[in-house]
């Protein structure tokens, strides 16, 4: 067997090093020449202190100026800026979901999109207060997804995905005035809490900006994962690679990059049309590879085992190959850049979304109704893109790990009901896992989500803290650039087992699993609530008392913040590597790291110190088990 080893970031430096002597050959500007151009970064800005909401400003707030024209504080200011900033990235991921609802909709046994995990479908109906006996497939999908639109902006009620956490949590929603409503609703709400002459109370913004994320990760986002599921398959282990090495210079290269999975479906499927392969042939290629960037990416991976060619800031390198014949994109996360980027070598850069309309690109509507031939059209335009390759600007670098992924909730209890009795609960259950947790056989579990950032080298936090965590038998559950950072550097391969705690080596053994689990996008950190619920449940315990605790080491979006939010408001405590716009205001910064833990049971940690960000970790964890007595 070949010997295993990590991939070093010198390496992975060496690959970028190579690339940028490419973009400077062709005169391509890239995302680390426009980091120098940008920093030092305004002050006010990463503070929180810059009012820009009404237009007799904007304000500024300085010592000589505490107050903005209408009389507004710093703590206010922050406050508003950091529930506008949430609202963003609730907006944006329930809309996701929102778009995965309208395709369930459309959903027939003849069309583009199918039904393909009926089981999950009829589980989910009750959810949403219906009775799936006795209903056709097709009939109930239809049911289900209006059901699920309804959720967007009914007028009365709390959103019907919330019913699916602990008892101890919705009474805590309840409580403390957060419980969401409908998921517009929460946006909408926050945004006209922020209207000029509204509230400056940095409580109340707070308060809101935890509500508006709950109605993201127990509404819009969790919605998206679910149905996905039923449109595409609920995700299973599946192997395959990682890096840019996943390119193939001998073949027609398509990278598809965004969020929504509906189009880049299509697009694998039309990647293996005969008639397409044989074309391709024509041109003078081996085949037609397709491979992914972001979250996108992970969709399409853990389902079909489509390879990562890498993360979020990957994504210019990607076209720096001078191999990829098209990137195809949907929404979120896009660099802009890609547009002038691609005319520099022979690539198509195709957007597909109303929502993410950008300059220098070709423009393809994606209309659900129409998928096949749209995907027919894409795949068959790259491949006669590919006679326009300039050899002489082509270099792929060779790194690639392999990777297992497809780690669901529903799959991570079949792993775990292969190495116990099955006849003792054939539904399957999480006691396993709780049980290797209170024997102390593993300490806890980090679930390491989020971005890259540029404030951070690329991908280091995540993969330092990682084999900080495992060395220390902490299990991880992954997903979205985190993920990826794992599978390139090696981290998602069984034979990391290696490099784990004696406890957790063991576990992985059994179960067959490596230690971090790819849970699979932005979206599905909803599969991990649940998950952490149904453990929570298992010990018969809330969710705060659990040792387990979130870490976005290298954050950079709003949707980031809606996240941080609703794993914190479901009692996870969260530790960021990045600081929040919220440092000029003490009352914020107080709230967010220890008065929110009176409402929810659970704060923000913040740490740009690496090494000392996964001592505090596991610090909380031990603290967490010894408040247990385990």
């Amino acid at each position: 067997m070949e010997e295993f080893k990590l991939t070093t970031y010198e390496q992975l430096q060496e690959d970028t090093d190579r690339l940028l002597e490419t973009a400077e050959k062709v005169g391509a500007n890239t995302w680390q020449e426009r980091v120098k151009n940008q920093t030092p970064h305004c002050k006010f800005g990463e503070n929180g202190v810059c009012c820009r909401i009404c237009t007799m400003g904007p304000c500024r707030i300085t010592p000589k100026a505490p107050r903005g024209i209408c009389g507004c504080d710093a703590h206010g200011i922050v406050g508003r800026n950091f529930l506008r900033f949430t609202a963003g990235g609730s907006a944006t991921h329930s809309d996701h979901g929102r778009e995965i609802c309208h395709t369930l909709h459309i959903a027939s046994p003849d069309g583009d999109y199918k039904v393909k995990d009926e089981a999950k479908l009829r589980r989910l109906a009750p959810v949403f207060d219906i009775d799936p006996e006795g209903k056709e497939t097709y009939e109930l999908a239809h049911e289900v997804a209006l059901a699920a639109l309804e959720e967007y902006g009914k007028p009365f009620g709390y959103q019907k995905m919330t019913k699916r956490a602990t008892k101890e949590r919705q009474e805590t929603w309840l409580r403390e005035g957060i419980l969401p409503r409908a998921i517009d609703r929460e946006v909408s709400t926050a945004m006209h809490m922020t209207h000029m002459g509204n509230s400056s109370l940095p409580e109340a913004l707070i308060r809101q900006a935890l509500r508006n994320g709950l109605s993201d990760g127990w509404g819009g986002s969790m919605m998206g994962t679910e149905l996905s599921d039923v449109l595409f398959g609920t995700p299973k282990e599946i192997e395959t690679e990682a890096d840019l090495g996943v390119i193939k210079e001998d073949e027609v290269n398509i990278c598809v990059h965004g969020h929504d999975p509906s189009l880049s479906e299509m697009i694998v499927e039309y990647a293996e049309n005969p008639e397409l392969l044989a074309l391709a042939k024509e041109k003078g290629a081996n085949g037609i590879n397709i491979v992914g960037v972001c979250c996108t990416s992970n969709e399409v991976t853990m389902r079909h085992g489509i390879p990562m060619a890498g993360n979020f800031l990957s994504q210019e390198n990607v076209v720096l190959t001078g191999a990829m014949e098209a990137i195809v994109v949907d929404v979120q996360c896009i660099f802009p850049a890609l547009g002038p980027l691609s005319k520099c070598f022979h690539t198509k850069f195709i957007t597909t979304s109303d929502i993410c309309r950008m300059p220098d690109s070709e423009f393809i509507h994606m209309d659900p109704t129409k998928a096949g031939q749209i995907a027919y059209d894409i795949v068959k335009m790259a491949v006669e893109n590919f006679a326009n390759r300039n050899k002489d600007l082509v270099y792929i670098p060779q790194h690639k790990q392999k990777a297992y992924v497809g780690y669901s909730c529903e799959e991570i209890i079949h792993k775990l009901d292969g190495v116990t009795n099955s006849q003792v609960d054939p539904t399957g259950t999480y006691r396993p896992l709780a049980q290797v947790v209170t024997s102390g056989v593993i300490r806890g579990a980090v679930a390491l989500v989020g971005c890259n950032n540029p404030k951070v080298r690329h991908d280091y936090a995540h993969v330092e803290l990682m084999k900080k965590l495992i060395a220390n038998d902490i299990i991880l559950v992954l997903s979205g650039c985190s993920a990826q950072a794992a599978a390139k550097a090696g981290l998602l391969d069984k034979r990391a087992k290696e490099l784990c705690g004696d406890g957790l080596k063991r576990v992985c053994e059994l179960v067959d699993i490596p230690p971090a689990l790819h849970m699979g996008s932005c979206v599905d950190i909803s599969r991990m609530m649940l998950l952490v619920c149904d453990l929570a449940n298992e010990l018969g315990i809330d969710t705060p008392q659990l040792p387990v605790v979130g870490c976005a080491p290298e954050y950079m979006s709003e949707k980031a913040v809606s996240i941080g939010n609703y794993v914190v408001s479901t009692g996870i405590d969260t530790f960021l590597g990045v600081q929040p716009y919220v440092a000029g205001s003490s009352e914020c910064t107080e709230l967010l790291t220890n008065g929110i833990g009176d409402w929810v049971g659970a704060t923000y940690y913040v740490e740009s110190d690496i090494e000392k960000l996964g001592d505090m970790m596991i610090e909380r964890i031990e603290e967490k088990r010894k408040a247990l007595g385990i």
